[in-house]
């Protein structure tokens, strides 16, 4: 199988190709220029692999929830790949690539995704590594105040920006939970490409119609005064 994945909806810029097993990622820290780096990326890693987007099996994104723009440029990128090459996507959770990337690095079996969703809110996400090592979702992904973040009964450990700016207050709620925490880590392309692989094999790939951004919040640009 051959599936390209693409990741911008943090601070976070990554491409990765998966190829019959390997996975080749191009990432870096690219704040606002997200939209000068990707395509640059994708075109490198594809020169590399010496293969033409019809080539691909499938593409796959980060969906969000993240930053209103960098979940735009993510899936606006794929959305013209896929339209070109007519290709099934497959939409990946932001939350569920960063909890990819823990499980592919540590022993951990239960992992606290959260990103800084401003406004005083975070994204947040429980997950758990299934039988296969891949992230499995426990309960639902939220936009909340750090104060009601829930561990759904795990103990685990902590990895997302949330984590530095939250961290005294998700300590104190969690505090039975939370073993340890990563506010470094940061979603990347790679796990995004592994959870698509997972994903087309077990059949949630999607036309590239239907293949659309998450935000979780209702009303993405809402001001501090609406809500």
């Amino acid at each position: 199988m051959k599936l390209l994945a693409v990741e911008t909806a943090t601070e976070a810029c990554s491409a990765a190709l998966f190829i019959n097993g390997e996975i080749r990622e191009h990432f870096e820290l690219a704040p606002r220029t997200h939209t000068q780096r990707i395509l640059p990326m994708i075109e490198a890693l594809m020169t590399e692999a010496d293969l033409r987007p019809q080539q691909l099996d499938a593409v796959a994104f980060g969906c969000g929830p993240g930053s209103f723009t960098g979940v735009r440029i993510a899936t606006g990128v794929i959305h013209g790949i896929a339209f070109g090459a007519d290709l099934p996507v497959v939409p990946i959770s932001t939350l569920a690539a960063l909890a990819q990337d823990a499980f592919d690095s540590t022993n951990e079996s239960v992992i606290f995704s959260a990103i800084d969703a401003r406004l005083s809110e975070i994204f947040w996400a429980v997950y758990q590594r299934d039988a296969n090592g891949f992230a499995e979702l426990v309960g639902k992904e939220n936009v909340i105040p750090a104060d009601l973040a829930d561990a759904c009964h795990q103990k685990g450990i902590g990895v997302g920006s949330a984590w530095r700016v939250y961290s005294e207050v998700l300590l104190a709620k969690l505090t039975q939970s939370v073993i340890s925490f990563d506010a470094d880590r940061l979603p990347r392309a790679a796990a995004v490409a592994s959870l698509g692989v997972q994903g087309m094999l077990a059949g949630r790939a999607v036309s590239v119609e239907v293949a659309m951004p998450v935000y979780l919040r209702d009303k993405v640009a809402k001001k501090e005064s609406e809500r």
